[in-house]
């Protein structure tokens, strides 16, 4: 139900808060909302764009609640649940990992990720992919800081790809990407999931696996199957840290 709108309680239990921290969320301005007639409603495609939006600036804490939230409401048996399995590196093949990602530009990051994301064999709408991608850019830049770019559509593309997948890409020198800290992006993950639950869910698990150690690591690492491995242990030390 992609353009409902949520009561109080059902964004709360959306968002794995208690209805008084949503509500603080919601008079403070930071969760995005109506009051009417008395009443808070919130709708899901804003609240989803400002997740998206905030994701990289919240706590471990806060990460770990939008995790598990997000687990409970998986769109099949195989994924709900997830908690304490690989949510992210089940996603990314190393036929979707380069360290040499031939791009200068921003636009040319999102078609070089599209053909990555071909060389998969999992694409089937290049094109398609690429145009959400843009309009996602546009919109507000997917950049976060500590050099790392996290591209995706503004909405999911079920019908783009085979299944969700993850791609990702590393230039040898910045590229503006219009990153809040001002820093140029040299590390690039593409997602792209078949629902906006799986891909909150994805997103936070990414989020809590990018310290500064591991993003050094990938910065460095020489070939595409240690860029995985580094990923693969991350995610392991996330998952044994609990959700």
């Amino acid at each position: 139900m992609p353009y409902r709108n949520f009561t109080l309680k059902q964004i709360a239990c959306y968002l794995g808060l208690n209805i008084q921290e949503a509500e603080k969320l919601a008079q403070k301005g930071e969760l995005p909302g109506e009051r009417i007639c008395g009443s808070w409603r919130f709708n899901k495609i804003r609240t989803v764009e400002w997740l998206q939006q905030t994701m990289h600036t919240l706590s471990d804490a806060r990460l770990k609640e939008i995790e598990v939230a997000m687990g409970n409401v998986a769109v099949d048996d195989d994924s709900a649940s997830t908690a304490k399995h690989l949510v992210v590196t089940e996603l990314i093949g190393l036929s979707g990992i380069t360290v040499e990602l031939p791009a200068r530009t921003r636009t040319s990051v999102l078609i070089e990720m599209v053909n990555l994301a071909d060389s998969t064999g999992l694409l089937y709408d290049a094109e398609g992919l690429v145009r959400a991608l843009e309009e996602r850019e546009n919109l507000c830049s997917t950049a976060i800081p500590d050099g790392i770019a996290i591209p995706h559509p503004r909405r999911p593309l079920p019908y783009a790809t085979a299944e969700p997948l993850i791609c990702v890409g590393r230039t040898g020198a910045g590229i503006g990407f219009g990153a809040p800290d001002g820093k140029l992006s040299r590390l690039f993950f593409l997602i792209c999931c078949h629902d906006d639950s799986h891909h909150l869910h994805v997103l936070a698990r990414l989020m809590r696996m990018l310290d500064p150690a591991t993003i050094r690591r990938l910065l460095v690492a020489p070939e595409p199957r240690e860029i995985l491995e580094i990923l693969i242990v991350r995610e392991d030390v996330v998952i044994a840290a609990g959700t």
